[in-house]
């Protein structure tokens, strides 16, 4: 296999550069093409992505304003521009489609405990009813099938079986009566900062973990390329013809998850639900008919749409997807 090297980024499949320059020229790519794309990326251990990030270089703590983060452009082949976020309106032109992640951050981080007395940390990924939800467990030893979590104000989780990472747990009342898994969160939970965001959550992050457009609740992390839009940005976009959609991805807590497979093939990634609308897929449709561009904002704007035109034809409506 021929590879290309950047220097400080590692190594990537030539056919993998091929793919992302016939991108850039919206060119599609033939399925044998495909199938050698697919087969190459299978072959590569996961040490090849290693890189180092000094701690130093991670915010934590947001600027004090929204949009005021660097943007890096990518105009052709080795034509970088190292633009700033407010600057967006430049690199975007009138008949264009921004695809937003409408789905907003709930408080699914809870402190909890054994009956033994030993600390356990509860983190929701997806609710199923308003007392059943799959959740993560970090505890020394984590409960098991049968077990029983213990939260403040009585509120127990029960343990009805594992699937991996996973465990499906059912909510039962104390002392005070708590009607939804929603509610229970609303009232005692945190926000779930990523694990390299250090500090405590505080009163700002419920601000400002958030995008201004969030409207869906389900998501355990934020869709973070959405946060640097704020009115203001929106507005100028609108102003100069840019449309603008939504569409719905709740991201997961598997998006924090540490890659332990040494070859790519080996590594299971969660899924995480979506949902395109009619509205979502005509606005797409319409767009790439008049020639403008359809510009997912963020990945998970992104894999939701490429979920949905999996078989190359709009599909609305909801499913699974994984991130890779």
């Amino acid at each position: 296999m021929n590879y290309w090297v950047v220097p400080g980024a590692g190594i990537e499949p030539a056919h993998c550069r091929q793919r992302q320059i016939l991108s850039l020229m919206r060119l599609p790519i033939s399925p044998p093409g495909l199938i050698r794309y697919y087969n190459g990326l299978t072959m590569l251990r996961t040490d090849d992505f290693n890189y180092e990030l000094p701690e130093a270089l991670i915010a934590q703590t947001p600027t004090d304003r929204r949009g005021e983060s660097r943007l890096l452009v990518l105009r052709g082949e080795g034509d970088w521009v190292d633009s700033q976020f407010a600057e967006l309106p430049r690199w975007v032109c009138a008949g264009d489609l921004l695809v937003f992640n409408d789905t907003r951050v709930v408080k699914a981080r809870l402190k909890g405990r054994k009956p033994t007395g030993g600390q356990v940390e509860c983190l929701v990924e997806r609710v199923l009813s308003p007392q059943e939800a799959w959740v993560h467990f970090r505890a020394s030893h984590p409960p098991q099938p049968g077990g029983l979590v213990l939260f403040d104000e009585g509120v127990r989780l029960r343990v009805l079986e594992r699937n991996d990472a996973l465990f499906l747990v059912r909510l039962e009342c104390g002392e005070v009566p708590v009607p939804s898994f929603w509610e229970w969160m609303d009232r005692q939970g945190d926000w779930p900062l990523p694990p390299y965001i250090t500090r405590a959550p505080d009163d700002q992050d419920a601000l400002r973990y958030q995008t201004v457009y969030a409207q869906v609740p389900g998501a355990v992390a934020a869709p973070t390329a959405g946060l640097h839009f704020d009115w203001d940005m929106l507005e100028r976009l609108e102003s100069l013809g840019v449309g603008r959609v939504n569409v719905t991805l709740h991201v997961g807590a598997g998006t924090f998850q540490p890659v332990r497979s040494e070859y790519l093939k080996d590594h299971k990634m969660h899924e995480e639900h979506y949902h395109i609308s009619p509205e979502a897929v005509e606005a797409i449709e319409r767009t790439r008919q008049q020639g403008g561009k359809v510009i997912a904002v963020g990945t998970t704007s992104l894999r939701a749409l490429e979920s949905a035109w999996a078989t190359g034809q709009a599909r609305e409506g909801t499913g699974d997807t994984r991130l890779f």
